[in-house]
C-alpha cells in the first residue's frame, strides 16, 4: 500500500503520524523477542534454576505490563484534550511507514534489549525474556487504551514527526518535545482507532 498523504500545493506542509501507531509499533517485536530470548533462557546454566527463574519472570512480566500500560497517560490524555483541527496542509503517514521508520531507528535497541535478556538469563532463566514480552504487551495495552480514547471522541490523534525525539530520547509521542496533537475523522488515513491496520472491505463482483 502506498503513503497516505493530502498534498497541498504551497508552503506550511508538513507530516503527521498517528500516536496509537507509534505506540503500537514496538509491542510485537518486543512480545516476540522477549519469548525467543525467554526460550533460550531455559536452555543456558544459571546461578538460581529455571523455578526461580521463572517465578520471578512472571512477577516481573506483570509489573512491566502494568508499568508501560499507564506510565505517563496523564501526559497523553493532556495532550488528546488540547489537541487541534488538522489544517489542509498535512501529510498524513501511512501506518506501514511509520512503523518501517520506528523499525529502522530502533533497530539497534531491539538486537541491545535481545541480547541482555539472553545474558540476564545465566542469573534467572527467561526472567529477561518476560520483562521485554511484558513491556511489549503493555504497550500494546496503551495502544488499545488511545484507541478507545479516538472511538469515544471521534478523532484520531495525529503528532508531527518534525516534534518527535531523537531515538535515545524517552516517551515516544509524549515526550515533552511534542507540544501538542493534532486530529483528524475516524476515516482518515489506513489505521483503525488504537494503530491497528484498518481492513478494507472488496466489493462483491
Amino acid at each position: 500500500m502506498t503513503e497516505t498523504r493530502r498534498f497541498v500545493v504551497g508552503r506550511g506542509a508538513y507530516a503527521v503520524a498517528r500516536v496509537a501507531v507509534l505506540v503500537r509499533a514496538p509491542a510485537g517485536w518486543l512480545w516476540w523477542l522477549g519469548v525467543v530470548a525467554a526460550g533460550i533462557g531455559l536452555l543456558v546454566p544459571s546461578v538460581t534454576g529455571r523455578t526461580i527463574g521463572v517465578l520471578a519472570g512472571a512477577a516481573l512480566f506483570l509489573v512491566a505490563l502494568a508499568v508501560t500500560a499507564t506510565v505517563r497517560r496523564k501526559r497523553y490524555a493532556a495532550l488528546a484534550r488540547s489537541a487541534s483541527r488538522a489544517g489542509k496542509t498535512v501529510i498524513l503517514q501511512d501506518r506501514a511507514v511509520s512503523v518501517r521508520v520506528w523499525r529502522r531507528t530502533h533497530r539497534w535497541h531491539l538486537a541491545a534489549a535481545f541480547l541482555l535478556a539472553v545474558v540476564a538469563s545465566f542469573a534467572a532463566p527467561a526472567a529477561g525474556g518476560m520483562l521485554l514480552a511484558g513491556v511489549g504487551v503493555g504497550l500494546w495495552g496503551k495502544a488499545l487504551w488511545i484507541g478507545r480514547w479516538e472511538e469515544a471522541n471521534e478523532s484520531l490523534l495525529w503528532v508531527r514527526t518534525d516534534a518527535l525525539p531523537g531515538p535515545w530520547a524517552i516517551g515516544g509521542p509524549a515526550h515533552s518535545a511534542v507540544r501538542g496533537y493534532l486530529t483528524t475523522g475516524v476515516v482518515a488515513g489506513d489505521a483503525r482507532p488504537g494503530g491497528a491496520k484498518r481492513v478494507v472491505a472488496k466489493a462483491a463482483r
